[in-house]
């Protein structure tokens, strides 16, 4: 049965075909497939990617789904991209698996593809720009281990378990707390699909079936979020809250104390070695397979330093 992303599909593949790439900085054509645009995380990977864009000289497009729960849409903006016969292209896959035949069509017609934020299960992807999800979410349970003296409950509140970000937040923290903190008990991992208020609920769920919770960690800016809304609304202060990624709400949060830190990830320079990684693919020249755009742990106490503030986005 042919569906509408099987049509949007062979389409694509058909046009793939048609057309050599560019050759002059100005004709090269790069679209970069988001996760969504719904969180100010996004906006920053934007705004690097239009910065790199303007330096080299080169046209970049940037679009993604409403939220970060519409894979099928997010398939066909892949399609509907790789149909005009880009130069090369940045995909942030919101489903490790599912956009793989779209990206072997890619690879098929020559189009060099960059992962960047979220990679997928597959070796297609000539470079990954991103951060160490892994290792970033360990560092979170270290945090929260300090924080709460190494014993007591905690839970997870997740963006989803279908993305790379996603499983290797929830895998980094998950397996940190496990390995090294024996009187740490995870009691619940949720996936509120980085929705802020899907999110709080979730947390105002699990605060009040653990009464002695001791910390929540939210793996991503509406995660994070939905958690220190849902620790407010049930006035529950002695709660260690840790997030991940940055924006106003959480600077806010940990400026007056509900959120005691986050994880920032460096999203201006993910979206700017991912253009950069894809033009200099697209000429035919050599870029690492992976792109480690670092990440940094911030609080009250180093918020406002330079190295911090430079990564950190409203």
């Amino acid at each position: 049965m042919l569906t509408r992303r099987t049509l949007f599909g062979a389409a694509g593949a058909l046009a793939l075909f048609a057309a050599p790439h560019g050759a002059s900085a100005q004709d090269v054509y790069v679209p970069l497939i988001s996760k969504g645009f719904q969180h100010q995380f996004w906006q920053a990977v934007k705004a690097g990617a239009d910065q790199a864009a303007e330096e080299l000289g080169v046209e970049v497009t940037f679009e993604g789904p409403d939220n970060e729960t519409m894979v099928d849409r997010q398939i066909d903006m892949l399609a509907a991209a790789l149909a005009k016969n880009p130069d090369a292209i940045g995909f942030a896959a919101l489903d490790s698996q599912a956009a793989i035949p779209l990206l072997r069509q890619a690879q098929e017609a020559g189009i060099p593809v960059i992962a960047f934020d979220s990679g997928v299960d597959s070796d297609i992807p000539v470079a990954t720009a991103s951060t160490d999800n892994i290792a970033a979410a360990a560092l979170a349970a270290d945090k929260m281990a300090e924080l709460i003296d190494g014993k007591g409950k905690v839970a997870v509140v997740a963006h989803d378990q279908t993305s790379r970000t996603g499983i290797d937040r929830r895998d980094g923290f998950v397996k940190r707390i496990e390995a090294e903190y024996p009187d740490i008990e995870i009691v619940t991992v949720q996936y509120g699909g980085g929705d802020h208020l899907e999110s709080t609920e979730l947390t105002k769920a699990i605060l009040q079936a653990n009464p002695d919770l001791a910390g929540i960690f939210g793996t991503n800016e509406g995660s994070a979020v939905g958690v220190v809304n849902g620790v407010r609304e049930m006035g529950r202060e002695g709660v260690v809250v840790i997030g991940y990624d940055s924006g106003t709400q959480q600077k806010e949060a940990i400026r007056d104390g509900t959120m005691a830190g986050a994880i920032t990830q460096n999203p201006v320079g993910i979206g700017y070695e991912t253009v950069k990684a894809a033009v200099a693919a697209a000429n035919g020249d050599s870029v690492p397979k992976t792109i480690d755009t670092g990440f940094y742990w911030y609080d009250k106490t180093n918020i406002d330093d330079p190295e911090i503030a430079a990564v950190l986005y409203d």
